[in-house]
């Protein structure tokens, strides 16, 4: 075993588990989920069956990943946050067959209490707000904040505001990276 995991945890069978995980306390890793190389899996977290994480996805506590998620490297999910997995469930009626995908893409962060609707993808380092709904499809580095989510701005890799001048440029305060905003689209420069 090339990761920790608490004593109190329970780890199904049939998961694969990255070097350099660290799963904590009381939490639940379901059948045949694939959990990338330096993780760490927050306590009271349940990731259920097939859910895939990718390598250093920072879980924090008291998440429910369910069936149907993907979530790529480098991913932050913030304390309490939610996924669907259904867009109609109701009690009495199973709907196992109808689990939809949910993507979040490389970098992306997904602040605390934030309810992710099933079906969406998260692009590239967007930064969804603590609190906001999420219903539809986020373009990479975008935030959103509200309810329902709204997109009031633009992320660098670095998770700084991006500010753009009349020519459609914007350099991270913290990175000092150059960004363009074309179309709606944001690409680093390459220097």
């Amino acid at each position: 075993m090339n990761y920790y995991a608490h004593e109190s945890a329970v780890i199904d069978k049939d998961c694969i588990i990255g070097e350099g995980t660290k799963i904590w306390h009381f939490s639940h890793i379901m059948p045949n989920c694939n959990i990338g190389r330096n993780c760490n899996i927050g306590q009271n977290v349940v990731i259920s069956p097939e859910v895939t994480l990718g390598n250093n996805v920072k879980v924090q506590n008291n998440v429910s990943i369910y069936t149907g998620v993907i979530c790529e490297d480098d991913v932050f999910l913030g304390p309490s946050m939610v996924f669907t997995n259904v867009t109609n469930p109701r009690s009495a009626i199973i709907r196992k067959n109808q689990y939809e995908k949910t993507i979040v893409r490389k970098g992306a962060s997904i602040g605390a209490n934030a309810t992710i609707v099933c079906g969406h993808e998260i692009g590239e380092f967007a930064f969804i707000g603590a609190g906001s709904v999420v219903t539809k499809e986020v373009k990479p580095y975008a935030l959103i904040v509200g309810n329902p989510g709204k997109q009031i701005g633009w992320m660098s890799e670095f998770g700084q505001r991006l500010n753009f001048n009349k020519d459609g440029y914007a350099i991270c305060s913290e990175s000092n990276e150059q960004y363009i905003l074309e179309n709606g689209i944001i690409k680093k420069v390459k220097k």
